[in-house]
């Protein structure tokens, strides 16, 4: 079982890394040239890969547990905006960073 936990959270820190290879391919001028940038073209490639991890993590997790886990991108995301890109943490983000982190923690705790 450990297996398939290891792949869920490969999955979900390769969507993470896609999504920032993404931001960092967003300077094209056109929407072309912001598809082709290296950038893009790699960050897909890991997403890519996080939906076959995600999958393989699906044999044996329940859904009803693997899909929410997959929030915890969402406040891994937003850290790394923060911290690479400048955005902005405002005290709503960091409130809202909690409760995705307290849901999750409920969900796998009862699975």
């Amino acid at each position: 079982m450990t297996l398939f936990y290891l792949a869920l959270a490969a999955g979900i820190l390769l969507g993470v890394a896609g999504q920032m290879l993404l931001k960092s391919g967003a300077g094209g001028e056109t929407l072309l040239q912001q598809f082709l940038a290296p950038q893009s073209v790699f960050g897909l490639a890991l997403y890519f890969a996080a939906a076959v991890f995600y999958m393989l993590a699906l044999r044996k997790i329940p859904v009803s547990v693997a899909f929410p886990s997959v929030s915890l991108s969402y406040v891994l995301v937003a850290l790394l905006g923060f911290w690479l890109y400048g955005e902005a943490l405002t005290p709503s983000k960091l409130v809202g960073i909690a409760l995705v982190c307290i849901g999750v923690f409920l969900i796998t705790r009862s699975a």
